[in-house]
Formats: structure tokens, C-alpha cells, sequence
């Protein structure tokens, strides 16, 4: 199942990210960065699902949440970058 993946720059940003999801009822889930979108494996991520994406934006520019970049994909078939 295809997902997208909010790369954050701190654990802390990245538990702000998911606060500021689920006060708004979009389910998120913090998880480590895969080794394939962070290669040092030292960054942290918001996983949400397809539907939530515009939504999700919406949040993170509307509270100011910056956010090293989005990708799309899945553990199966590997994670790539979405330019928006």
C-alpha cells in the first residue's frame, strides 16, 4: 500500500508534525527514516496515508511545520521524492 512520508530535520519537529495531524483527525505515525531516503538513518519521518496529503500540507503550512521533503511509496517498492 502506497503511503507518503514527511521527512523532518529533528525528532522534535516530527512529533510536532504528528500532534498537529491528529488534532485535526489525520491519523500519523512517527517512524525513522528508511536507509533508502536517509542514507545517515539519523532523521525521523511522518507516515500518512494518500488520502491525507493535501490535507496534511494544509496543516503544516497553516502552524508554519518546516519539513526537509515528502516522499511517496512503500517498504516493497522503495520511496522516491514528490516535488510539489
Amino acid at each position: 500500500m502506497l503511503h507518503y512520508l514527511i521527512m523532518c530535520r529533528s525528532l522534535t519537529y516530527a512529533q510536532r508534525i504528528v500532534q498537529s495531524l491528529e488534532r485535526v483527525g489525520i491519523r500519523a505515525w512517527l517512524i525513522r527514516s528508511p536507509v533508502s531516503v536517509s542514507p545517515s538513518g539519523c532523521s525521523y519521518s511522518v507516515k500518512i496515508t494518500q488520502k491525507d496529503l493535501s490535507h496534511a500540507l494544509m496543516i503544516l503550512n497553516h502552524f508554519q511545520l518546516p519539513y526537509l521533503g515528502i516522499y511517496i511509496g512503500s517498504p516493497e517498492e522503495g520511496y522516491r521524492e514528490v516535488d510539489l
